[in-house]
């Protein structure tokens, strides 16, 4: 990656070179997150800080019920963290179906029964308490504020809200919380979440206890039972994230590191195990060959996704035995340069999701993200404390049979598939960048055509971020951004790639922030770059 390198796209944004970095997709996510650090915080603060603001401030993607994932480098070598909630102890495939039919194939999509044990309360309390340096009330601060004062709703979160609207607005809770004015807000119009507030209050004051063994648990069981869920006070007291060793796959002199299962970042794994067996650096960065080897090598990699990958104890197979050299050798050569196959991957719905990143000069850098899911999850919001509740438990299977993925099935206790993922890169041993990308199926993705631009093509980082992208749908389908060159566009459909073109980056082609270490932390920082696709910035100093 060169830092200096020219964007070719048309960007309103130049990427941010600074000691302290906080990059969000929101700007007063970002600027609480500044707050920690120049407070005397870490990394590790300030994105705590950012997560609790981006509660509030992009409702439409998190909420104090989601989940969440992390990657941190604290110096000295990379943590990962495993903050994705479990089922309710009376979830089985019978309980499902004994409610919507035989032959119901997932949860609902919506409403309490798409409820798992929200996990990103306990996240930040793990994170604060093992690498954090302020007090985790004061890291609860800018979020409260925002809570109570209010904010101006920005562009790209009123899009999504007034979209979600009608699907959500007879939801328990959520009119009352996201529709004072009995519609969805206009831009630049005051929202102001005082339930939230309460609910931030009740974490601060508790380091997160009031949610999983005090007043907060003991509404959220309430409004579980008056709604149909399943979710009581046993099954959030019983809640613990889980510590996990990162797993990684080289390329190019470098290693990108994701979260092992039960989610998807595997997949962007695999995708650079089979692009490590094609020169794809002596290819035009924007040419037909090397989109179609890209899209090819994804492609690969969702089949066996979402055939195998789930909670880890339930797996056929290892993460090890699908990042298999010998394995990922012999799936290469399926890959025809001339001619687009349907490898059998399926479609996952889109999704609601933040990531954020932040590093400080002590060399700290944090990847962190959290979601509720599909747009506002599960459209349940607890009415007392303000927790908009995520929707994972759609991601259970219900049957099991061929072509389902049967570890994937329900169970009490158990994790679904998870679609996000926080990401890092190494050299040798070393730091290089904290990134994501936002956005369901598009995530592993992102972090594949970003890393190609960054590693096989020298592209700057702001210029990678901004490029067109593309996202695979299913069979041959996939879509793409309408700023991509119409003769790539061809040259893609005479290989037999179905495109269909959406003028619509917002929604459908992810969102991501990038911090890259230009060297000593102290003395050259950092460089960031925060997507034109979301509302966000990266700020520092």
């Amino acid at each position: 990656m060169n830092p200096q390198h020219p964007n070719p796209y048309p960007s309103t944004r130049l990427p941010l070179f600074a000691r302290n970095v906080v990059s969000t997709s929101h700007p007063l996510a970002a600027q609480a997150g500044l707050r920690m650090l120049m407070q005397g915080g870490n990394a590790v603060d300030a994105a705590i800080a950012a997560a609790a603001a981006l509660t509030v401030t992009e409702p439409v993607s998190n909420g104090l019920g989601s989940d969440a994932f992390c990657i941190l480098w604290d110096g000295q070598q990379l943590h990962g963290l495993n903050a994705s909630g479990s089922a309710p102890q009376a979830w089985t495939p019978g309980y499902f179906h004994g409610k919507y039919g035989a032959d119901a194939l997932t949860p609902p999509k919506r409403g309490l029964d798409s409820v798992t044990v929200p996990g990103a309360v306990a996240g930040w309390v793990a994170l604060s308490e093992r690498f954090g340096k302020l007090p985790f009330a004061d890291l609860m601060q800018p979020a409260i504020e925002l809570a109570e004062r209010g904010y101006a709703v920005p562009v790209v979160v009123q899009q999504k809200w007034a979209a979600a609207t009608p699907e959500l607005q007879s939801l328990p809770g959520f009119a009352d919380a996201f529709l004072p004015w009995g519609r969805a807000p206009q831009v630049g119009e005051l929202f102001r979440f005082p339930s939230a507030a309460r609910g931030l209050r009740a974490i601060a004051e508790s380091k997160g206890e009031a949610f999983y063994r005090g007043p907060i648990a003991q509404a959220l069981a309430r409004f579980a039972a008056q709604h149909g869920g399943a979710l009581t006070e046993a099954d959030l007291a019983a809640y613990r994230p889980e510590w996990v060793a990162p797993i990684g796959q080289d390329y190019r002199g470098h290693t990108l590191h994701e979260i092992p299962p039960n989610g998807q970042g595997i997949a962007a794994l695999i995708a650079l195990g089979l692009l490590d067996h094609f020169d794809i650096a002596s290819m035009k960065v924007d040419s037909v060959a090397a989109q179609h080897l890209q899209i090819e090598a994804m492609k690969l990699a969702f089949a066996d996704v979402y055939r195998f990958v789930a909670e880890p104890g339930a797996m056929e197979v290892t993460a090890e035995q699908l990042l298999d050299p010998a394995y990922l050798r012999e799936r290469a050569k399926l890959i025809d340069l001339k001619q687009a196959q349907d490898f059998g991957a399926g479609n996952p719905a889109k999704g609601g999701t933040v990531y954020l990143s932040t590093a400080d000069e002590r060399g700290m850098m944090v990847s962190f993200i959290q979601s509720n899911y599909m747009g506002f999850g599960s459209g349940a919001v607890e009415p007392q404390f303000g927790i908009s509740l995520q929707n994972r438990g759609h991601g259970f299977n219900l049957h099991t049979g061929p072509g389902r993925n049967t570890a994937n099935l329900v169970a009490p206790g158990k994790r679904p598939f998870h679609t996000i993922i926080p990401a890092f890169l190494t050299k040798d041993g070393q730091p290089v960048m904290s990134f994501g990308v936002m956005g369901a199926n598009m995530q592993p993705q992102g972090h594949m055509q970003t890393l190609v631009r960054l590693l096989d093509h020298g592209q700057g980082l702001q210029a990678a971020c901004d490029a067109p992208r593309w996202r695979f749908d299913a069979g041959l389908h996939i879509n793409v951004e309408s700023a991509m060159d119409p003769a790539l566009v061809q040259g893609l459909k005479d290989l037999g790639h179905q495109t269909r073109s959406i003028n619509d980056p917002y929604q459908d082609f992810g969102a991501g922030q990038f911090i890259w270490r230009l060297g000593d932390p102290g003395a050259e920082g950092y460089v960031a770059a925060s997507d034109p696709r979301r509302d966000g910035a990266a700020v520092g100093f």
